[in-house]
């Protein structure tokens, strides 16, 4: 069976899918999907083992010169690629009037997604042949694994879902034992305090040999990773890493400690114990779903303090 599913981005949002492609890889021996997703995240779906082809799309980038002659061929390039197959069922897992459009109109196959009622965008509805009614009162993982299962017609089961990535990254073991910190977010709101940053880097610190691992994405994060170093000589800055490089350091580490972004999803995809902060966010219904997944919420991130961090972190590490 030929699928291509559309779920094009964030990172969480990406991730929260692979479980669902384990499901239907489990009920259907001859599954091949292809994935259209948003190019930055295009190294993610290499990593399940059901994929047979990902479909770059680079809406982020295109809008910026819709009319540019790069803009014009890259577009034309993708269209080719989206429309060389006939899908035995397209899967529109993103539920917005963009992934409609750009996407799944343009897939050959019998087009499937959300109804009215379950879907973010209504609009987005009227562009699938079939309608699911799903409720949003669960985690964001398990509304896409019951798509999945109503649109390829499996049972789904009844046990937590497997993302099915971690076992491609644990082929090395690190002598060294590590921490990852993961102190950077889009949202200035997601953001906890440097200094409670800092105050939880002294506490592992004294009491370990840990080394603790800092990544970062930007220049404004490698300065935070560079002060947040200065604390003390265990404290690692990592070189900029692509997605795989980084999923293997977070694989190999002993815990992961991280603000609500995407690298915190893909630590609880990559089945690591893993300690995330939430502020205003509610973490029942789109936090870290999977094994080892602990969280501390308050009603804004600075009332998250390190002594509590720190306790939770030191029960994991031991």
């Amino acid at each position: 069976m030929k699928v291509c599913v559309i779920k094009t981005s964030s990172m969480g949002d990406v991730i929260h899918t692979l479980p669902a492609l384990t499901d239907a890889q489990k009920a259907i021996p001859n599954l091949s999907i292809d994935w259209v997703v948003e190019e930055n995240f295009a190294e993610i779906p290499r990593w399940h083992s059901a994929v047979n082809r990902v479909i770059p799309i680079a809406l982020r980038r295109w809008r910026k010169a819709p009319f540019s002659i790069q803009t014009r061929n890259e577009w034309k390039n993708y269209r080719t690629l989206l429309q060389a197959e006939n899908y035995d069922a397209v899967i529109d897992a993103q539920g917005l009037i963009k992934s409609a459009l750009f996407a799944t109109r343009f897939a050959q196959g019998v087009k499937h997604g959300y109804d009215r009622q379950s879907i973010r965008e209504p609009l987005a509805s009227f562009f699938y042949d079939k309608k699911y009614a799903i409720s949003y009162q669960q985690h964001a993982v398990e509304r896409i694994r019951q798509l999945f299962a109503q649109s390829l017609g499996y049972e789904l089961p009844q046990v937590q879902g497997d993302y099915g990535i971690a076992r491609h990254f644990l082929h090395q073991t690190s002598e060294q034992n590590y921490v990852v910190f993961i102190h950077s977010t889009t949202r200035a709101d997601k953001h906890w305090e440097e200094l409670e940053w800092q105050k939880l880097i002294e506490k592992i610190t004294a009491l370990s040999d840990y080394e603790i691992r800092l990544p970062w994405g930007n220049e404004q994060e490698k300065a935070r990773a560079e002060r947040l170093a200065q604390v003390h000589s265990n404290v690692i800055v990592l070189p900029k890493l692509t997605l795989t490089e980084l999923a293997k350091q977070l694989a190999n580490a002993k815990a992961v400690v991280s603000v609500d972004t995407g690298l915190a999803h893909l630590t609880a995809a990559l089945d690591k114990p893993n300690i995330t902060l939430y502020g205003a966010t509610d973490p029942k219904l789109i936090g870290c779903y999977g094994k080892n997944q602990h969280y501390l919420s308050a009603s804004s991130m600075e009332n998250i303090k390190s002594d509590q961090v720190f306790s939770m972190l030191n029960l994991l590490i031991k």
